[in-house]
């Protein structure tokens, strides 16, 4: 009796790293590949820029500040410093046609809570050919009260839309 539960134990602790051996060795699954980049994104080497301009409490922040022609205005010259596409004058001229658009929609004005706004700052993305939308970037642009405030926090928001930007035309190589 004693010498059976002595052979069942052996063959137990022989047996068990043989069954469960395949199960700890088999090769996890693999990580699902990353969604692709559409082409025309990554080929592009003109683009127009549209002004899709902003909503009406934009519009007035906007001129409260002084600044006009935003997000446009910002924008542009963003795009030209950076230099990786070629800016041009006219969407048939153009591989890729950029809006941007600025909009302040209301939020939280549920359960007693004070209305307020939430400021966005939006790029979509479109072929010029089919006129299909590739792609939307958008970035949150924090409020302020205070005008230097509001130039900073908007200013930090333009240059986090292109970094965005930089980081889909340019993707890092594995």
């Amino acid at each position: 009796m004693q010498s059976a539960r002595l052979f069942s134990s052996i063959a137990f602790l022989v047996a068990a790293p043989l069954v469960t051996a395949p199960v700890v060795s088999a090769q996890q699954p693999a990580a699902p590949a990353a969604a692709p980049i559409p082409a025309p994104i990554l080929s592009a080497h003109t683009v127009f820029l549209a002004n899709g301009g902003a909503d009406g409490p934009s519009t007035n922040a906007f001129k409260r500040a002084g600044m006009t022609n935003e997000p446009y205005a910002s924008v542009y010259p963003a795009l030209e410093t950076w230099g990786h596409w070629t800016l041009v004058s006219s969407p048939d001229s153009a591989d890729l046609i950029l809006t941007v658009r600025f909009i302040s929609p209301y939020v939280d004005f549920a359960e007693g809570n004070p209305m307020t706004y939430a400021p966005e700052l939006d790029l979509s993305i479109a072929d010029s050919k089919t006129h299909t939308q590739l792609w939307v970037i958008t970035e949150v642009s924090r409020g302020a009260f205070k005008k230097a405030t509001w130039d900073k926090n908007y200013a930090e928001s333009v240059d986090r839309l292109m970094t965005q930007l930089k980081a889909l035309v340019t993707p890092a190589t594995p």
